[in-house]
């Protein structure tokens, strides 16, 4: 015959403590997390980075020596990035008195809302960039404004006097020198035609936009690749959300190679911005929003 015998006022004190201790730490995680989600969606998500690079070019014309160049990218008005925010965006844009702005593409986003609201976030956003008081500033489309098309986007930027470019380039003189700005379709949603967007003599620097980084495998091993002195990109938002030792844990397709910052890829420089805006979730953690400032230089 078995008996069980009743547990001991000491084993009795044991498990009630153990169980406390288990509550405790669930309780701590809880808090934990939800203080990460509050600093992460209301605090890092609005803390402006705004990093300064030198980017030196072989034959870059003494005109443009010290030419100022400031790209924004991945603004997503305003299914999470609020309008405050890009009017601060647009603020201090202004103040780095740039001399050409560059608008790597994904103005708005295409989900959750329908069609009709994305155009009025379009048009609004466009109004926003329009105090930008750069007179040389460029856009490309980004694979979320696919959504409404080029066709759509097109006349909306131009109306606020921001030039879309799709597979075109144009020259940018001073003192009767010039450097090249060249801009791609959205290479994750539809294929680029570079024999048309890089020009084929240039007679000066050609500065490139593309949305999807992981593109500059495809420009550089492009005929006219070589003309391609640097590549400005956006689209993987630096991961949004990075831990220490571990990175970013996710980027989006056409962002899996070149994640943030300066790379060279054969003989073309590549900077990747990490966007102003957010999408999946409105967080950011160890990657915050940025406007990135470039000067160039004579190599």
């Amino acid at each position: 015959m078995t008996v069980k015998l009743a547990n001991s006022p000491v084993a009795e004190h044991q498990a009630k403590k153990s169980r406390l201790t288990r509550r405790n730490f669930l309780r701590g995680a809880g808090i934990a997390a939800a203080g990460m989600a509050l600093y992460s969606g209301e605090i890092a998500r609005h803390e402006i980075s705004i990093p300064s690079r030198t980017i030196a070019i072989r034959h870059l014309p003494p005109a443009f020596a010290g030419f100022r160049v400031v790209q924004i990218s991945d603004i997503h008005y305003d299914e999470y990035t609020e309008p405050w925010f890009v009017r601060r965006i647009v603020d201090r844009v202004n103040a780095l008195a740039p001399d050409l702005v560059l608008l790597t593409g994904d103005y708005i986003s295409f989900a959750p809302m329908p069609r009709d609201y994305v155009l009025g976030a379009m048009h609004r956003c466009a109004q926003t960039l329009s105090g930008i008081r750069c007179p040389q500033r460029y856009a490309v489309m980004g694979n979320h404004d696919s959504f409404l098309g080029a066709p759509t986007i097109r006349p909306i930027l131009a109306d606020v006097e921001i030039p879309l470019l799709v597979n075109e380039h144009v020259p940018i003189e001073r003192f009767g020198q010039r450097i090249w700005v060249a801009g791609v379709h959205d290479p994750v949603t539809h294929i680029p035609d570079l024999d048309v967007t890089i020009p084929a003599d240039p007679d000066g620097p050609v500065l490139l936009m593309s949305h999807g980084p992981d593109y500059a495998d495809t420009v550089a091993t492009h005929p006219r690749g070589p003309l391609v002195d640097v590549m400005f990109s956006g689209h993987s938002h630096g991961g949004q959300i990075r831990f220490p030792l571990v990175g970013a844990l996710h980027t989006p397709v056409g962002a899996k190679k070149y994640i943030e910052g300066l790379y060279q890829v054969s003989s073309m420089q590549l900077y990747v911005n990490r966007g102003i805006g957010t999408v999946g979730l409105p967080f950011r953690l160890n990657c915050p929003p940025e406007i990135t400032l470039f000067t160039l230089e004579r190599a």
